[in-house]
């Protein structure tokens, strides 16, 4: 999603890269939801990432942060697996805002714009869980975001980063290039008229962590339990979620309607 700075030096003329991606999605934003609902599993794979964070009950009391929230499908997946938790959703881009604020939320959910490198001026922890939706690849420094997500949680609440990782898998960058470039990139240029957000998509993908070296960065900006599960579908293997906590007694109660272990399954041994 789009909560990334804007702020830094600017890329090479016509390039997206991690400094102007947000006004990139400010301007595909109205039909980004298209795009995405085109694809087999996405609603119901973010749903599996926030299940697997272990939220207790439905939610009841908890406070959760939504970073890179996007139009609100990652929203929307927290929201399904806690209803009754205080949501605030934040993103970088004001029209992707825009298109999640049209739809229809219940009061406990807010949408806050935001910019993911500079959380301390725009929410207040501490949280009881956070889930970062296809964010992390898109920001300029991912250790000091890490470091300071980690901060916003309470002692052992859990993080979800939902994000594509192919760099171990030689498959797995194979299957993405062949997807991007037979069927992502060239729909966007019907759609919207412009491939350039799609290009970025499939070049920041290939160039984003493997698995090992998430979980690595993960363990390194202080966080525990460290796990990784990918999904099911043509994404297997290419989108997973990273489940991490922060330092700290977790949480005695896990969702007992989870439909993988809230600890998720531990690749990185492989």
């Amino acid at each position: 999603m789009a909560c990334v700075s804007s702020s830094k030096p600017g890329p090479q003329p016509g390039r997206i890269d991690q400094t102007n991606v947000s006004r990139s999605f400010d301007v595909h934003a109205r039909n980004y939801d298209k795009l995405v609902n085109a694809n087999p599993g996405y609603h119901e794979h973010l749903r599996m990432s926030a299940k697997r964070m272990g939220i207790g009950g439905d939610g009841a009391g908890l406070r959760l942060l939504d970073l890179g929230c996007g139009t609100g499908a990652s929203t929307a997946a927290l929201l399904d697996a806690a209803p009754q938790a205080d949501i605030t959703a934040v993103d970088a881009s004001v029209e992707m805002l825009a298109q999640a604020r049209r739809k229809t939320w219940p009061a406990h959910v807010r949408f806050v714009h935001g910019n993911a490198e500079e959380l301390e001026r725009v929410v207040t922890g501490p949280y009881d869980g956070i889930m970062a939706a296809y964010l992390l690849r898109n920001l300029t420094d991912r250790n000091a975001a890490l470091r300071s997500f980690r901060k916003l949680l309470k002692p052992g609440a859990p993080l979800a980063l939902h994000e594509y990782s192919v760099a171990d898998s030689a498959r797995s960058r194979a299957v993405w290039t062949a997807v991007c470039w037979g069927v992502i990139i060239p729909m966007g240029r019907i759609r919207t008229g412009s491939a350039d957000l799609y290009r970025y998509l499939w070049r920041s993908v290939l160039d984003f962590d493997g698995v090992e070296a998430l979980t690595t960065r993960m363990h390194a900006t202080g966080f525990d339990d460290v796990r990784v599960q990918t999904v099911p579908g043509w994404q297997q293997h290419i989108v997973h979620t990273f489940l991490g906590r922060s330092p700290g007694v977790p949480p005695t109660a896990d969702d007992p309607d989870a439909p993988t272990p809230p600890e998720g399954i531990d690749l990185t041994k492989d």
